[in-house]
């Protein structure tokens, strides 16, 4: 197994010798590329000596031109991870320019990306960087997101590097994955539903739709086809997935019953709806008063009627809860028939951001409490589970 470390220039940069090494322990072999800014912070000899690998700080570097070098690192490895990131790595590999080896690399990697950032607080927030960010999320990039904390600059903030633990245990986890998925069939279920009242106005939720979508990238990204039912979202829609936009719970039961036949695993994270009004205004309903009522009919539970028709399929559950999270997630579990349930506290603002803090619950009575981490990462232990109890179904069909 072999990956290429990108090390780009900040003060953060020596701790990608530890990732290194971390990574070697595991047995990886790493292609160490220092960018000339990376290298006034630490010396292409610290890695060398370490690494027993040539490092590559030049696109012209001497004695790697027997080959098109990018091309043959490219073709050569199964992870490309950049620690740390800086602003300017996250702009160019964005928008696709190519000054460098690494930026070069990046456009000739078929292998996945994994970006493990590290600036200023305000760097990071500045809107340029969440741009960058979000557009590299959607090519399905792995991303471990810095921590907050002091920096070197003396302000406080988010910024610091994730720590090197975190970085290698998402580096290899990444590595396993591989093609686990291949040959299966992924359902997701994403965003909110919407309910019109008029023309106008509507009922709906705050679900931003990452997590689906970040579980639908993730799965892509093991050789799964999938399959993306989403209600409105402002996310761009992952590449190669079948995408299948719909409005209202109504609309989402249909074609979800209509894909759910064939299907391997199914992720319901969408925030459907529970209520719809009972009657929908062809006109803007006017104001004609100090108050209105508005008469409300409850949508059908599509994964109770998952969980009822189920046979081979794993069926994965969430359950955003502001109260009593445990005891509603074992009863949700229960009642819906669901093979894993998802749940997670939505009382603290979560709704919108790239991580969460999740217990994830099997029909085995196993208990995973990840704690608050990445989504990518959430997606990652989510298909991991979902996938071995898919092996383990799969094996006692056959003994039967």
């Amino acid at each position: 197994m072999k990956i290429a470390l990108g090390v780009t220039g900040c003060i953060a940069a020596y701790k990608a010798i530890e990732v290194m090494r971390g990574l070697q322990k595991a047995g990886v072999s790493v292609q160490v590329i220092l960018t000339r800014s990376a290298a006034e912070f630490v010396t292409p000899l610290t890695f060398e000596s370490l690494s027993a690998q040539t490092v590559i700080t030049d696109m012209f570097q001497q004695g790697l031109n027997r080959d098109i070098h990018h091309i043959s690192v490219a073709q050569s490895i199964q992870l490309l991870a950049v620690v740390p990131a800086t602003a300017d790595i996250l702009g160019k590999f964005a928008h696709g320019i190519a000054d460098d080896f690494l930026s070069t690399l990046y456009l000739s990697n078929p292998a996945p990306v994994l970006i493990a950032p590290a600036m200023n607080v305000e760097m990071w927030r500045h809107p340029a960087v969440r741009a960058n960010v979000d557009i590299l999320k959607a090519r399905g990039h792995y991303f471990v997101d810095p921590e907050p904390g002091k920096l070197a600059c003396g302000m406080e903030g988010e910024g610091r590097l994730a720590s090197v633990d975190v970085i290698v245990a998402r580096i290899l986890e990444v590595l396993r994955g591989g093609d686990s998925l291949a040959g299966l069939k992924v359902l997701v279920t994403a965003g909110p539903t919407v309910e019109d009242i008029d023309p106008v106005r509507f009922l709906s939720n705050r679900s931003s739709g990452k997590m689906g979508y970040t579980v639908a990238q993730a799965a892509l990204r093991r050789g799964a086809e999938v399959f993306l039912v989403s209600g409105p979202t402002s996310l761009p829609i992952p590449s190669g997935a079948q995408f299948i936009p719909v409005r209202s719970a109504a609309q989402m039961k249909d074609a979800v019953l209509k894909l759910y036949p064939e299907m391997d695993i199914v992720v319901k994270a969408a925030a459907v709806s529970d209520y719809r009004p009972v009657e929908l205004s062809a006109q803007k309903i006017k104001k004609g008063g100090a108050a209105m009522s508005l008469s409300l009919a409850q949508t059908d539970d599509i994964l109770h009627l998952l969980g009822k028709q189920k046979k081979r399929q794993i069926l994965v559950g969430f359950a955003a809860e502001t109260e009593r999270l445990l005891d509603s997630a074992h009863k949700k579990l229960k009642e819906k028939n669901l093979d894993l349930l998802v749940a997670n506290d939505v009382s603290k603002g979560v709704f919108g951001s790239d991580s969460s803090s999740v217990i994830m619950l099997s029909r085995s009575g196993e208990t995973v409490n990840l704690g608050n981490q990445a989504k990518t990462a959430i997606a990652g232990r989510l298909l991991d589970l979902a996938l071995e109890m898919k092996n383990r179904e799969d094996r006692r069909q056959k003994t039967e």
